[in-house]
Order: structure tokens, then sequence, then C-alpha cells
């Protein structure tokens, strides 16, 4: 049966001499695969670029539960990047968001508001200033914990500044053990957590070091909560790039 669907490229991996198995975070089915015939060729083409990972597709899909690699019957761009692709500051963050993506949507599963949550902020990341840009990695990462479902709990106080990250709650004392943020960190990501506007990222500024270690801290606070989770490969690149 078909089916038109929205979806983001996650990766695209060559097959045979002309094909492509696409990796697709989509709006109806989750993350999916799909075999692409006559996408690749010895000069790049318009239709090849279509599956650079981040793009926004509209999609008409043959989907069948039973198959672990679907077929794609129709595809186009949803959206037009005018500066991701171009900009090595807002593509090393939305290769760093993708990479997020697959490493926590491992199972084909409907994740329909995280995958309008995931496609919002790359198209925030088209048109925003690099100052919001550079917040865009520790806002987003947040969010996707939250919508797999382990939110933070509470707020930062004068009587609760410290986060506890295996608990996922802030509290007024330090827990006993290392996974948990001192004040100032617990209070950016208090900062970071409760932004209802993009734009409002750019008014959370700190230092190079602070965005790194709060970034780990993050991806820490993934793999307590995800044993399965994994290490990224994007996140050194990112920081070198936003120093």
């Amino acid at each position: 049966m078909l089916h038109k669907t929205r979806g983001i490229v996650l990766r695209t991996v060559k097959y045979g001499d002309t094909s492509a198995i696409v990796n697709i975070f989509t709006e109806l089915f989750g993350v999916q695969s799909y075999m692409v015939n006559g996408v690749r060729s010895s000069k790049p083409t318009a239709k090849g670029n279509l599956f650079q990972p981040g793009n926004i597709l509209d999609l008409v899909v043959y989907h069948h539960e039973q198959k672990n690699i679907q077929r794609i019957s129709e595809f186009k761009l949803a959206f037009i990047y005018t500066s991701l692709h171009f900009n090595i500051v807002k593509n090393t963050v939305a290769l760093y968001m993708i990479e997020l993506l697959q490493k926590s949507l491992k199972e084909p599963e409907q994740h329909p508001e995280m995958y309008y949550f995931a496609e919002r902020a790359l198209q925030v990341l088209d048109a925003a200033p690099l100052t919001i840009a550079a917040n865009i990695p520790l806002y987003f990462t947040l969010k996707v914990a939250e919508h797999l479902g382990f939110r933070l709990n509470g707020r930062y106080s004068e009587y609760a500044h410290y986060l506890d990250l295996q608990e996922g709650s802030f509290t007024d004392l330090p827990p006993h053990h290392s996974n948990y943020l001192d004040a100032a960190g617990s209070e950016i990501t208090d900062r970071l957590f409760q932004c209802n506007e993009w734009e409002k990222l750019g008014e959370i500024t700190m230092n190079k070091d602070k965005r790194r270690k709060l970034l780990y801290a993050y991806l820490d606070f993934f793999k307590l909560h995800m044993p399965d989770f994994t290490e990224l490969n994007s996140p050194p690149i990112l920081h070198e790039i936003l120093d």
C-alpha cells in the first residue's frame, strides 16, 4: 500500500552501481530503510543530492510491516535550505542532530511529535544567527530526551540547585554519586529546557568550555537512561567548529 509521509534523511549508503539504501526518520513510520534505485552515477545528480543527511523530503512510500527494507515511489524536497548545507557551523550542528537521532531511534516505531520537533529544529537552524545555532545542540539534546520519556523534573532554584542526572531531577544537596551538575550548570540547563521560543536561546550565553561540558553531561544523561546508547562521533568536531 502507498502512503504519503514526510521524512528527514539520516544516512545514505551506496548499494551496487547506481542504487542506495537510505535511512529516513519518517513522520508516519519512525525510522525506516528504503532502497532507492537509479540515484547514483559517476557524476553528481540533482536526484541523488536529495538524499543528503538532514534533507526534509515529501515521500510516497510502499510500506510492509514484515519487511526490513521498504521502497520509495516518489520523492521531492519538502523544504529548501538557504544556508544549512553551505555554512560550516550550521552543517556541523545539523550532523550532530542527525547522529543523535540515529543513535536514539533504533526501532521502527512511530514518533510523530519527535519528528515534528526535529523537522522544526532543522528549519530554525537554517535561518538562525550563529548566537542561536551554537546553543541548538544543547537544547535539541534535552528535548530529544524529553520526547523519549526521560525528561527533567522540577526547576532550578535556591533550594534545588543540583541537577541529579540519574534521577533527572533538581535537588538541594549533591547526590551520593558523580552524575550531577553543579549549580551553574544546573541553572543554565533549566533555562535551556524552559525555552519556549527558539529565539530565546540566543539570550543564554556561556563560554566554549561550559558548552562542551554540558553537552557531554547531557549525553551521559542518555547513557544513564538508555543502556544501549553508544558514543557519538560528532561532538569533538562540533566543539572544534564552535570554538
